[in-house]
């Protein structure tokens, strides 16, 4: 009787390994979903955002710094932080939300 058990106990082995795979599967599913996916979106929004600025826009840097655009090149901006003093900034340092909420505020 011990050999049988011993070979029934072998055979649910792959139905395990299966449900195993099904797991890690749905992990990973799971976390590029709710992870990755909204993350690569975001970042994907504020390039757009960064690309489509135009001369005249209120914005905010990651630094905190606020400016009005003044002369937009390839990768720099120069921000006008008051009445005729200029920064030239990077792009990528304008942060979208804060620029957003600048705006709203101001509307």
């Amino acid at each position: 009787m011990s050999n049988f058990s011993f070979y029934v106990l072998q055979a649910g082995g792959g139905n395990a390994q299966m449900m195993q795979m099904i797991m890690l599967v749905g992990i990973i599913a799971v976390f590029y979903f709710f992870m990755i996916r909204p993350q690569a979106k975001k970042a994907k929004d504020a390039k757009n955002f960064q690309n489509n600025l135009q001369k005249g826009d209120k914005v905010v840097t990651i630094a905190g710094i606020h400016g009005k655009v003044n002369k937009i090149e390839d990768n720099t901006i120069e921000l006008e932080v008051s009445p005729g003093s200029y920064l030239k900034i990077e792009k990528s340092a304008i942060s979208m939300e804060w620029s957003k909420q600048l705006n709203a505020a101001a509307k």
